[in-house]
């Protein structure tokens, strides 16, 4: 399993699936909001805005694991960043 590192000079190196989701998201400059969508089979969605900001979108209720696992999957997919397979049934679309 290979794991994604960030590194600039301004920020420390982070890790994918190691680094506190806090930490990643300020290393990559992603902010997290509730959204308002409840649908089940809804997991998240990272955003990236016309001025170039990224939002990163989760649903709220979900347990600490999931959302946890959910906004690793979306952050690999929407930075660019290599890491394991996203398991089945789940699927990430890039719309």
């Amino acid at each position: 399993m290979q794991k994604s590192t960030c590194s600039t000079p301004s920020r420390p190196t982070v890790d994918l699936l190691d680094s506190p989701l806090p930490r990643l998201l300020a290393a990559y400059e992603v902010e997290l909001v509730d959204s308002s969508i409840t649908e089940r089979g809804f997991f998240g969605a990272f955003v990236v805005l016309r001025d170039g900001s990224r939002v990163l979108s989760m649903p709220v209720g979900r347990s600490e694991f999931e959302r946890d696992t959910a906004a690793r999957m979306l952050l690999a997919e929407g930075l660019g960043l290599t890491a394991p397979p996203v398991p089945a049934p789940l699927e990430v679309a890039v719309l």
